[in-house]
């Protein structure tokens, strides 16, 4: 029983050294001797991989972020329809205010800024970002966050820097937003008004 290999024949001459030397070596070195044993006998192949499973095509997970983006655009549109319902901010933003004398909008903005702030404070726990007063001078550490500070002015180099603290920042630690009612339409900000 032959079997195929992709090796080519050996020349009867090479063949015959190297039964040769092969014959001694057995003869003197028992550990050639129990290789040369062991591969008198063809090894059996490992075994086939076994065929590739059939997977399932991954499942697109595109409507749950769809459904998250959602949520936070209707949070969004929630907390801006409370600063209406409460201040009539969305009125008063879109309202052309030119025409008007400023006592007349410092008269609107304060009923205005009375209503959003009961909405915003009733609705969210705001926390100042530093601690210290504003215009007092601050050190920033190099390293520090650029999402909490912005540096204005003469900025130059690497940190640390030294500046006057103009505005303490804001972290918006809690939002806690009604529940909003099935059916709801986060769209609508305020329903029109019909008096009959």
């Amino acid at each position: 029983m032959s079997e195929t290999t992709d090796l080519a024949p050996l020349s009867f001459f090479t063949r015959l050294w190297f039964a040769w030397i092969a014959f001694f070596r057995v003869l003197f070195d028992g550990e050639y001797a129990a290789r040369a044993w062991d591969a008198r006998t063809p090894k059996a192949l490992p075994p086939a991989p076994p065929p590739p499973k059939e997977v399932a095509p991954p499942v697109k997970e595109e409507p749950k972020e769809l459904e998250k983006a959602e949520k936070s655009v209707d949070g969004a549109l929630q907390l801006l329809g409370l600063f209406q319902r409460e201040g009539r901010l969305v009125d008063f933003l879109t309202q052309e205010i030119a025409p008007f004398a400023d006592a007349e909008i410092g008269a609107t903005a304060r009923v205005i800024h009375e209503g959003c702030r009961k909405a915003l404070l009733s609705h969210a726990t705001i926390v100042p970002l530093r601690s210290e007063d504003e215009d007092t001078t601050v050190t920033l550490n190099a390293g520090f966050d650029p999402a909490e500070v912005k540096l204005t002015g003469n900025v130059k180099g690497t940190g640390p820097y030294r500046g006057v603290l103009r505005h303490r920042g804001w972290r918006a630690k809690e939002i806690t937003l009604p529940a909003a009612v099935s059916g709801h339409d986060a769209s609508i900000l305020c329903p029109a008004e019909v008096e009959l």
